[in-house]
């Protein structure tokens, strides 16, 4: 271990404040993720099924949902965790913290994630319904049996894609009061030009994309037709 003291000293000297980064960093990823991810799979299967020509259209729904995201989308992050202020601390009580991240978190990526699940699910070859529709599927066989599990490899890619960009939301708003990587690489080594713990953060960042990457890809090869 001694190499290590001496490729990262500044972060041997505070080894509890890299742990707890991680610590922090983690809480925030498998909190708000399925919270997104849920959110996103719902929204974009509604804006898929209410669109003209969908399973179910209803413009007004579909109007308001494309509208509402489209808007969200506009709005950088940054700006949006401001805007968000109010009401976090009415829905966590505060607005900083692993607790204050969750809500902007959430609201911050599922529009994206939303437009990614529309995406997959109007990829789907239109003989598939019609071949569902034609042997008497309802509406809700036709979403759970055509949309959802016809549609797992796609889902898998743009999840993968979506954790990846996730995780820059969560450096962001971490260097901005959260925790996490994001504030230990600004506060610990930006403001104090200490670059390997800059370095060190980057590593643990890209040893974790590359586990969610890996995983994704495995899944979406296993359900590929």
């Amino acid at each position: 271990m001694e190499w290590l003291s001496r490729l990262f000293p500044d972060v041997a000297a505070e080894p509890d404040a890299l742990q707890q980064a991680i610590i922090d960093t983690l809480s925030m990823f498998f909190t708000a993720a399925p919270m997104w991810f849920v959110l996103g799979l719902l929204i974009g299967l509604l804006l898929t099924v209410t669109r003209k020509g969908g399973l179910l259209p209803n413009r007004p729904v579909f109007e308001f949902f494309d509208k509402l995201i489209n808007l969200c989308r506009s709005i950088p992050f940054v700006i949006m965790i401001a805007l968000l202020f109010p009401l976090t601390r009415l829905i966590s009580g505060t607005a900083i913290g692993v607790e204050g991240a969750i809500f902007p978190l959430v609201v911050g990526i599922t529009p994206f994630f939303s437009r990614q699940v529309e995406s997959v699910f109007n990829g789907l070859r239109p003989t598939l319904i019609e071949s569902a529709e034609s042997m008497g599927f309802g509406p809700l066989a036709i979403i759970w049996h055509v949309y959802l599990r016809e549609s797992i490899a796609g889902l898998a890619r743009v999840t993968t894609i979506t954790c990846i960009s996730f995780n820059s939301e969560i450096a962001v708003i971490g260097a901005i009061g959260a925790g996490g990587l994001g504030d230990y690489a600004n506060r610990y080594g930006f403001e104090r030009n200490q670059l390997d713990v800059t370095v060190a953060a980057v590593i643990v960042l890209l040893v974790f994309i590359t586990i969610i990457q890996t995983i994704g890809t495995l899944i979406g090869r296993k359900n590929e037709h």
